[in-house]
C-alpha cells in the first residue's frame, strides 16, 4: 500500500500531517510511505529524518497523487488535485464537509473515499484520532498567551513596597476542551478567572481549576451526545447576553470558545457589551 503525504501550501500553516516516528510505524506495518520534499521543515524535521525510518521522498507532487492508495494531508485538497487522484484512493485530512459540499461531491464523483478527521466521533476507541480535542487544547492555551501579550497590564497579583497590583480578570465563554485549557492557563499565570457555559454540568470542572462559574438562568439547556452545547432559542440567547454583560464589563480579557457542531459558532459578544468594557481590555475570539 502506497501512502503519499502531502506538504501544506497554505501561507502561515506550520503543522505537518506526519512526523518521522509515525512514519516509522507505518513502514514497519508494510506500507510504502512517500513524502513530499520539505514536508516537515516547519516542525524542524528534515527529509533525511523521514528517510532514516524508511520513507521515500517523492519526485513530484503530481506523480505522488496519481499513484497513491492513500493520500494524507492536513487540510482539504485543492479542486484541481481531485482529478489527479486515482479511483478508489482514500483521502485523509480535515475537510470541513459542512461548508465544502461541492468539494465532497466532487470527490465522491471521482470515486475517492474521503475521511474527514474532524467528523470522527468522540469515543474511547477513536480518542487517539481526536484531532479536534488536541487542536482545541493548544488553541485554548495560545488564546491566553496572545491575550496576555496584548493586555497593557500584568496578569498576576503583585505586592511591592510601592503597593499592590490587583490580578487581571479573565472571562471565558464556552467551557469545552479549549475553554478548560484557557482557564487552566490563565490561572497558572495568576489571573482571576470566571467562565460561563450553557451546560450546567461543567460547573464542577470550572471550579476544580480554581475559577468561578458565572450562573445565568436560561431554563432548560443541555448537550448533544458528542458533548457539544445544544443551540439556544432567541429568548435564551438574549438572557445569556444580559447575564454576561456584567462579567464582560469587569474583564480585562474576554475569550470566546463557544461552538456548535456542524453550525456557525454563536455570536455572543455584541456591540453593546463591547461598549461597556474597560478601555484597554482585550477580546480573543477563537
Amino acid at each position: 500500500m502506497k501512502i503519499a503525504v502531502m506538504k501544506e501550501t497554505r501561507k502561515g500553516e506550520m503543522r505537518v500531517p506526519l512526523i518521522p516516528p509515525t512514519a516509522d510505524k507505518l513502514v514497519k506495518l508494510g506500507a510504502e510511505v512517500v513524502i513530499e520534499s520539505g514536508l516537515g521543515q516547519t516542525c524542524r524535521f528534515e527529509d533525511g529524518d523521514y528517510e532514516k525510518v524508511g520513507a521515500v521522498v517523492g519526485t513530484s507532487r503530481q506523480e505522488m497523487l496519481q499513484t497513491a492508495d492513500i493520500v494524507l494531508r492536513l487540510r482539504k485538497p485543492p479542486m484541481e488535485e481531485i482529478t489527479l487522484m486515482k479511483k478508489g484512493c482514500i483521502h485523509i485530512s480535515y475537510l470541513d464537509p459542512f461548508n465544502e459540499k461541492e468539494l465532497v461531491d466532487r470527490m465522491a464523483e471521482a470515486g475517492i473515499s474521503a475521511v474527514s478527521l474532524e467528523m470522527l466521533p468522540r469515543t474511547t476507541l477513536a480518542q487517539k484520532m481526536d484531532v479536534l480535542s488536541s487542536q482545541a487544547n493548544l488553541g485554548g492555551y495560545v488564546s491566553v498567551i496572545i491575550g496576555a501579550e496584548q493586555l497593557d497590564k500584568v496578569l498576576p497579583m503583585m505586592t511591592t513596597p510601592a503597593g499592590t497590583i490587583k490580578p487581571a480578570r479573565v472571562f471565558i465563554i464556552g467551557v469545552g476542551v479549549a475553554g478548560l485549557q484557557a482557564i487552566a492557563t490563565a490561572r497558572r499565570l495568576g489571573a482571576r478567572v470566571e467562565a460561563f457555559d450553557t451546560r450546567p454540568v461543567v460547573e464542577e470542572q470550572v471550579k476544580s481549576l480554581g475559577a468561578k462559574f458565572v450562573k445565568i438562568d436560561l431554563g432548560e439547556t443541555g448537550q448533544t451526545k458528542d458533548g457539544y452545547a445544544k443551540e439556544l432559542t432567541p429568548e435564551q440567547v438574549q438572557k445569556q447576553k444580559e447575564g454576561m454583560a456584567k462579567a464582560c464589563s469587569l474583564a480585562d480579557i474576554v475569550i470566546t470558545t463557544a461552538q456548535l457542531f456542524g453550525r456557525p459558532a454563536p455570536r455572543i459578544v455584541d456591540r453593546a457589551m463591547i461598549e461597556q468594557m474597560q478601555p484597554g481590555s482585550v477580546i480573543i475570539d477563537m
